[in-house]
């Protein structure tokens, strides 16, 4: 699980990105930490690039396949 110390660098959304899981090579929609939905482990991947390929980590039967879903999102963009 991502931890934080300082609570004011993260804001709260409900933001549909954060609902949509993605597949082992597709394309990152977002610069930011992702989270395997079967076990738990986390990444950074950068907008645009690929996501690990399937034989990134392996998963026991239970777990299923591996699947990405957003947990923190890192806005780059100048404001």
């Amino acid at each position: 699980m991502a931890t934080y110390k300082y609570p004011p660098f993260l804001n709260n959304s409900n933001d549909n990105a954060f609902d949509t899981v993605h597949v082992p090579g597709g394309s990152t929609p977002f610069s930011g930490i992702y989270r395997c939905e079967g076990c738990g482990r986390e990444i950074v991947s950068e907008e645009t690039k690929p996501f690990p390929s399937q034989n990134h980590h392996q998963h026991n039967y239970a777990q299923g396949a591996i699947r990405w879903r957003l947990t923190v999102y890192a806005d780059h963009k100048p404001k």
